[in-house]
């Protein structure tokens, strides 16, 4: 028997490619003639444009041409849209705006595309881009969550710049939960703005050819077919027989690079308005002003407890910023991707969120890491900690007094979610023995010696994964059901080529699909070949994006090869003159039962492609498609507790040690998976101590436009992470994987955060903690002892 190779730590076979520099990414890719694309943006956050003069830019050396927004109107393209409805409190969709490619009439953030130069080089379209004149009528510029309600008004379709005034929950049951509390505790908070980061900026290149009216695209993209649909179902009337989308190498993601965009709309038109191929790529300016954002919510919060200090109810009510437009998946993130994970892993009986969506002049903001769930995650355990302090009760057993117990799923939310399974005590006891909890005390009292503040925090998170069934987030709102789909196709020789709808951008899919299909097929590891990223190969997916390919896509691989399998036992029991049922399949070879008769799955493979004498109802081949909706998503859960020091006299914070126990469901491979929750940890750890994207509330301007101003986590902030996991098999899919790539985004923002209050003696600190707060809050602590 073949050793199985799921749940093996196999190094990533496509990083070989990467390490010696031979990735192909969209910049890399050349074409005969292309042009290079500059885009004017608007340097004021708020703005009429009254009129454009391009006659210099013309003239200028290498320009082949200037457009605007009224170029691509002529040729009906329109708004790129919102891909989800979200219906308000009083039963009415959400306030759309239009979102044209380059903006008609008025410039609604700093960045906002007003004109783009075609040049023959990169460095001429730059240049003549910046004599462009635009003669612009300054605006107020809505900046403040606060006021954003009663600022001057951005979009005429939406009136007070709201987009939608939402709820979820019973708010008369948690009204009667709080009027029987024992204690209420409060909190107000702020989930910063982040700018996402990927190493590769956002690229596109765009050709047309004019003998069969038809284009193709290269971009940076997460789901090439989703992004097809948007520009052939909405942007434009290009049939989407006519538009090949292809998503080559992919340097990260994160959400960011799930989206339609202004830039690749206009390459796509500018393409065959010049008859040559255009391209264009992001710098990393232009990457923190145009890509969408992320989080940016204000919220207020309060527990409910009786008086042993078990959750009676939680009101929540948050501001969430979209930005200037809705980006493709914008209005679903601060509704039904957070407010339904509020219940956390806790039994709270009564839960309440209202949410208003307001546009404001900034960057437009949608999904990132986590999406939602980090920001439902921070506000439940930071309040968590809040109540244990007020009730004088440790953190770890407020916790434990409320999870849900194994005994009680299926677990039916206040919040429309039905949680499938898990042990959420399991994976807290094995974190606090990892990290020593009962020792702290003592590590404590060594780091006073030495003049540094030490403190421990802890967060217990759930999530929601998959993004999943279709007829549930239909009825949320969805305009897209989000199934995946798969192709397994056996060569003649042997050898399998696997086609899926997901798209790998650093998730290793080439490795984790290969380990699947090798086992459930018994071929060898190094004979599949794992396809995905353009249109015109792969059957129509919905790409990567809510930790779902495994649980999604993995699961629609696994049917195909049910499938080819069955068709296999056909032509195998063909091939050895025997009934159907008698054959049975294992470790790659088909054999008659109760004999030693058998065919190897190449050989099977070999004689569907040469079908001699296949009686009628045989088809040749070995070639299968399959498509998975889930039942469900997926609740991937965990416990961190991390430990940090702080020095007083200069408010660095020092992570000295971070535990996390995840369960997400069955492993495929551990070494990917470890670094999933180091990449999640790194990203969460950024948001809690160091990013933030700052407008001036005055002029509107990007503050933070760079990495001299934007502060990304550095090697020197981490530390070496301990991953422990324990296991309770998801019950929904063949495979019984849960998801893990946005765990540690959701769960270190509020461990560190707790960590850091715990060291500073104060029951908060928003976010991100950098030195000079800390270094307030530790000399102001100093001085009042």
């Amino acid at each position: 028997m073949s050793k199985k190779l799921v749940g093996q730590p196999i190094r990533r076979r496509e990083d070989f490619r990467f390490l010696r520099g031979e990735g192909r990414y969209v910049d890399d890719i050349r074409r005969a003639g292309e042009l290079s694309a500059a885009f004017v943006r608007s340097p004021h956050a708020h703005a009429i444009v009254k009129s454009i003069n391009a006659d210099a830019a013309r003239a200028a050396p290498g320009v082949v041409g200037v457009f605007t927004g009224a170029d691509l109107a002529a040729d009906n393209y329109g708004s790129i849209p919102c891909g989800w409805v979200v219906t308000d409190r009083n039963g009415e969709p959400h306030k759309a705006v239009p979102h044209y490619p380059m903006t008609r009439d008025r410039a609604r953030y700093v960045g906002d595309q007003v004109a783009v130069v075609v040049a023959e080089t990169d460095a001429e379209a730059r240049d003549a881009a910046e004599l462009v004149e635009v003669d612009y009528e300054a605006l107020d510029a809505v900046i403040d969550l606060t006021t954003a309600m009663e600022a001057v008004q951005i979009h005429d379709e939406a009136p007070n710049n709201l987009c939608y005034d939402w709820e979820l929950g019973d708010e008369a049951q948690v009204d009667a939960a709080f009027a029987k509390a024992h204690h209420v505790s409060k909190l107000e908070l702020v989930n910063n703005r982040l700018i996402p980061s990927p190493m590769e900026p956002r690229a596109a290149l765009a050709e047309y050819d004019n003998g069969t009216d038809s284009y193709t695209l290269w971009s940076t993209s997460q789901n090439p077919h989703m992004l097809r649909w948007m520009l052939c179902g909405n942007v434009t009337d290009i049939p989407e027989t006519k538009l090949r989308v292809i998503a080559p190498d992919v340097g990260g993601g994160f959400g960011v690079k799930i989206y339609c965009y202004v830039e690749e709309t206009v390459c796509l038109w500018a393409a065959k308005r010049v008859r040559r191929p255009v391209r264009w790529t992001a710098d990393r300016t232009e990457a923190c002003l145009a890509d969408a954002h992320a989080r940016d919510h204000l919220t207020r919060v309060e527990m409910a407890l009786d008086e042993e200090g078990r959750f009676l109810g939680l009101k929540v009510h948050t501001i969430a910023n979209l930005g200037a437009y809705l980006s493709n998946y914008a209005t679903s993130i601060p509704t039904y991707f957070y407010a339904t994970l509020l219940a956390g892993p806790y039994a709270t009986p009564a839960i309440y969120a209202n949410v208003h969506a307001v546009y404001t002049n900034t960057s437009p903001v949608d999904a990132y890491r986590g999406a939602g769930r980090p920001e439902a995650a921070y506000l439940l355990e930071r309040i968590a900690d809040i109540a244990a302090h007020d009730l004088g009760m440790d953190p770890v057993e407020i916790r434990r007094r409320n999870f849900i117990q194994p005994d009680q799923f299926p677990y039916e939310t206040p919040v429309a979610l039905t949680y499938d399974i898990g042990d959420y005590e399991a994976s807290l006891d094995k974190a606090l023995s990892m990290i020593d909890y009962d020792g702290f005390a003592a590590r404590k009292e060594e780091a006073k010696a030495r003049g540094k503040l030490r403190g421990i925090g802890l967060s217990s998170y759930i999530e929601a994964c998959g993004v999943a069934p279709s007829s549930l987030i239909s009825r949320f709102g969805a305009g897209a059901g989000l199934w995946e789909s798969a192709e397994v196709r056996f060569n003649a020789t042997g050898t399998v080529t696997v086609l899926t709808g997901t798209h790998a951008h650093g998730q290793g899919h080439e490795t984790t699909f290969g380990q699947l299909v090798a086992d459930a097929l018994g071929v060898p590891y190094d004979d599949v070949e794992i396809v995905h990223g353009d249109t015109s190969q792969i059957p129509m997916g919905m790409g990567t994006y809510g930790s779902r390919s495994m649980a999604v896509g993995g699961s629609a691989i696994v049917k195909a090869c049910d499938k080819v399998i069955l068709k296999g036992r056909k032509i195998a029991a063909h091939l050895l003159e025997a009934a159907v049922d008698d054959i049975t399949f294992s470790d790659g070879n088909f054999s008659v039962s109760g004999t030693d008769h058998s065919k190897t799955m190449a050989e099977v493979a070999l004689a569907a492609y040469v079908p001699v004498d296949f009686p009628d109802d045989l088809e040749p081949g070995l070639d299968e498609n399959a498509f998975y909706d889930p039942l469900n998503f997926t609740y991937p859960a965990g416990t961190h507790i991390c430990e940090v020091e702080i020095d007083p006299d200069t408010g660095v914070t020092e992570i000295v040690d971070w535990v996390a126990v995840d369960d997400f469901g069955t492993v495929i491979n551990p070494l990917i998976v470890e670094g999933q929750i180091h990449g999640g940890l790194a990203q969460g750890v950024g948001q809690a101590m160091l990013e933030n994207g700052v407008y001036d509330h005055e002029s509107g301007q990007l503050i933070t436009g760079s990495f001299m101003d934007y502060c990304m986590p550095r090697a020197d902030n981490l530390p070496s992470f301990r991953i422990g996991y324990t296991e309770t098999a998801c019950t929904h899919n063949p495979l019984g994987v849960k998801g893990c790539g946005e765990a540690g985004a959701i769960a270190a923002p509020p461990t560190l955060i707790s960590a850091i209050a715990n060291a500073l003696d104060v029951t908060h600190i928003e976010m991100p903690a950098t030195s000079e707060k800390v270094w307030r809050i530790a000399q102001n602590g100093a001085a009042a002892k």
